[in-house]
């Protein structure tokens, strides 16, 4: 897999990366999720089952990783997956995300999973809780889901510890979500520090059904910043376990395409965000080696023919995407 430059950044990143949000706890909101773990919730083999992923990923040739705080343990365990495999900083890039505090206390089901809060000294506590765990391995540190409502674009105690971060040589990012996203990312892309952008990426939404961002993010791209994609399959409603019957019609444009290119629809997925232009990453959250190695086939998948009807025929408006997110289960 040929590696290539975050945007205007001089971070080395695969097409493909893997976000940890699925492997660093016991429950998500991914369609299936007990299922990928087996229900088997003990520290030790969820870390081992983590480990796996990772391996597979580095067979596969992925060299970005992309954890958070509030992922449970996911920091911990590329950690030690990094130290066990003796991986070379410099060949891989490593990103991880403040602002939310993991509260799961270890159950799939919890009252809160994760509390946000957007303030200097979770900034500062969350800082050194991931230089502990990835030290020099931590490449870039991003703002985990920011929005216009949470006022973290205009905190001026926050953005100037950021642009400190930036100064002593990490990358400082972004991620974003909710049906605001274009907006958050133009907010971003006017903040400057010391005559330059604070920001060198946004992570985003962007998928078959949530194409709101497309726009935004490709004049932000145009600016320099890199751009990576989360949740290309949307938490599993883009693959083969979306039974829902109201989902059938798009289901079936899904299948044609993937069976025309004997390949999955998951793929079929992953691959329509490949196609546009500019995207820099897509993260596979894949919570298990067959779905990783399932969604690495898009990168083999040519869309020419596809791509237009599929775009056209699964786009959703924001409001409704946001809304069928929100009320996924955590399993």
């Amino acid at each position: 897999m040929q590696t290539r430059k975050l945007g205007s950044s001089n971070l080395d990143v695969t097409p493909l990366g893997v976000g940890l949000a699925a492997l660093g706890r016991p429950g998500y909101i991914n369609l299936g999720h007990a299922q990928d773990l087996e229900r088997n919730y003990d520290i030790a083999v969820m870390e081992s089952h983590a480990h796996d992923v990772l391996d597979s990923a580095w067979g596969l040739g992925i060299r970005y990783f992309d954890a958070a705080r509030s992922y449970g343990r996911a920091e911990n365990f590329l950690s030690s997956w990094l130290k066990s495999r003796q991986i070379d900083p410099k060949t891989v890039t490593v990103g991880s995300k403040w602002g939310y505090t993991y509260t799961a206390g270890w159950q799939v089901t919890a009252e809160h999973h994760e509390i946000k809060e957007h303030s200097v000294s979770v900034l500062e506590r969350q800082i050194g809780e991931s230089r502990y765990l990835l030290g020099d391995q931590l490449d870039l540190y991003q703002i985990h889901s920011a929005t216009l409502e949470s006022g973290v674009l205009d905190n001026e105690g926050v953005l100037t510890e950021l642009a400190k971060l930036r100064d002593g040589g990490l990358a400082i990012g972004l991620s974003v979500s909710g049906p605001a996203q274009p907006a958050t990312i133009q907010r971003a892309m006017s903040i400057e520090y010391g005559g330059r952008p604070l920001f060198a990426a946004v992570q985003a939404t962007w998928n078959l059904l949530s194409q709101e961002a497309g726009d935004t993010l490709d004049e932000a791209h145009r600016a320099g910043m890199g751009i990576i994609i989360k949740e290309a399959v949307a938490n599993g409603r883009l693959t083969s376990r979306n039974h829902n019957p109201e989902f059938a019609a798009q289901r079936a444009v899904l299948e044609r395409a993937a069976e025309s290119l004997d390949t999955t629809i998951d793929a079929v997925a992953i691959a329509s965000v490949l196609a546009q232009p500019w995207v820099d990453v897509v993260l596979s959250g894949a919570a298990n080696v067959e779905q990783l190695r399932s969604n690495v086939e898009a990168l083999n998948c040519d869309l020419d023919s596809w791509l237009g009807q599929l775009m056209d025929s699964l786009r959703e408006d924001a409001e409704t995407y946001w809304r069928t997110r929100s009320a996924l289960s955590w399993n």
